[in-house]
């Protein structure tokens, strides 16, 4: 195929896949998306064959990849595997800071079922670009598109065909793409396919369309505030493939950007100065004694316990007050002990109370005693037999008469 008649913009988008034998060297651009996949049939010949008879083609093989000699990547690169049986993808987008500095990354892939490994390297060399960074840039929200997904070369190069159609700028070129749940966004139910979303940044060396520049108009922000679709002319080129929220669309004319320079200190090499040595302490060291401590910590308590003790007993042994208060609480167990020895001995009866004061004919009954009778010396609680020698409690007669 003529290399003259593929678009520029089609180069723009790095995409390596992985090899084998020998660490791969890379050199993408600064202020250009970078993608680099970790297929899993090239990594299976580095794996000995399963003795057992089995389908040894579909392994379950995940990758670790990190920075040699740190415990992760760069800051600028991501990597995204879904499952075990799909592949890797390193991704991201470097800076102007990256240029000339040798990234080296190693990938570590894992056999889940024989539990082998293999390990590779992979060298990024960022170069720098005359065109970096193009002055226009428009991010976009595609909400039907996981990571992964807008990732592969086919989906990404008809995303920015579709960009090219609406926008007509002479360069154009994939700056970054980031996941929505990156951003803040929440993990999709697992109902009715739906998909995570994605952010796509894209730049371009010329001003933004009248289709792009339509969401900024009044009645489009008012329809955005009220939670509704804008109308935007050129949505059609995209619906067909992707589903563009033109709410969240972000433009940026880098031209018309204030930059401001802070003055920050120097971060230093993170490498603590040298200060000599270690020295440890000389074996010939003086033993102590614990005894004179051991004695302090029990002496002490010891010596409190027995004054507040002696106080106390003071008090109440020696003391008028004291010795009162023991009198009066002795006198009190003496009497409740009388008390409780006195009902025991004694028969349990009807009490008075119980008795009928009106027979069934509804005549009043005249009092058990006389006015003349000595009601100091009667008991509360008498027995069944005092009362029928004091007493007895009068019967109806069918004359209606009383009787004694």
């Amino acid at each position: 195929m003529d290399t003259k008649v593929v678009p520029v913009w089609i180069y723009m988008v790095v995409t390596i896949l992985s090899t084998l034998h020998a660490d791969r060297n890379v050199y993408p651009s600064a202020g250009v998306l970078f993608v680099h996949v970790l297929e899993r049939e090239h990594f299976k010949g580095e794996f000995p064959p399963y003795p057992k008879p089995g389908d040894s083609s579909n392994d379950p093989i995940t990758f670790n990849t990190n920075l040699m000699g740190y415990p992760d990547r760069p800051g600028w690169l991501r990597y995204i595997q879904r499952t075990s049986h799909s592949d890797g993808v390193l991704y991201g987008s470097p800076t102007a800071e990256h240029v000339g500095k040798a990234t080296i990354i190693e990938i570590i892939a894992y056999n889940r079922r024989t539990f082998e490994t293999a390990r590779h390297n992979l060298v990024i060399n960022i170069m720098s670009t005359e065109e970096y960074p193009l002055p226009y840039q428009a991010e976009f929200y595609i909400k039907n598109m996981n990571v992964e997904e807008m990732l592969a070369s086919e989906v990404l190069g008809d995303f920015l065909g579709a960009v090219k159609n609406v926008w007509q700028p002479e360069r154009l070129n994939a700056v970054n793409i980031t996941s929505a749940l990156d951003r803040g966004g929440r993990v999709p139910l697992p109902i009715n396919n739906l998909k995570e979303g994605v952010y796509v940044m894209v730049g371009a060396d010329v001003q933004f369309s009248s289709c792009l520049r339509e969401v900024e108009n009044s009645q489009n922000q008012l329809r955005c505030s009220q939670e509704m679709e804008p109308v935007i002319s050129c949505d059609k080129k995209f619906r067909a493939q992707f589903d563009i929220d033109w709410c969240k669309i972000n433009l940026v004319d880098i031209t018309k950007m204030i930059m401001i320079h802070s003055n920050r200190p120097d971060p230093g090499t993170g490498v603590l100065p040298d200060i000599g040595g270690y020295n440890p302490p000389p074996e010939s060291l003086k033993s102590r004694d614990f005894f004179a401590d051991f004695l302090i910590t029990l002496a002490v308590p010891s010596a409190v316990a027995m004054v507040l003790f002696s106080v106390l007993g003071y008090s109440m042994c020696c003391r008028r007050e004291g010795v009162i208060q023991l009198v009066h609480h002795s006198s009190i167990q003496k009497s409740t002990k009388e008390l409780r020895s006195m009902s025991k001995n004694r028969e349990i009866s009807w009490p008075l109370s119980t008795l009928p004061v009106f027979s069934q004919s509804g005549e009043v009954v005249p009092p058990l005693h006389p006015d003349n009778y000595e009601t100091t010396s009667m008991p509360l609680m008498q027995t069944q037999t005092n009362l029928q020698n004091q007493i007895q409690i009068p019967q109806q007669q069918p004359s209606g008469k009383w009787y004694s």
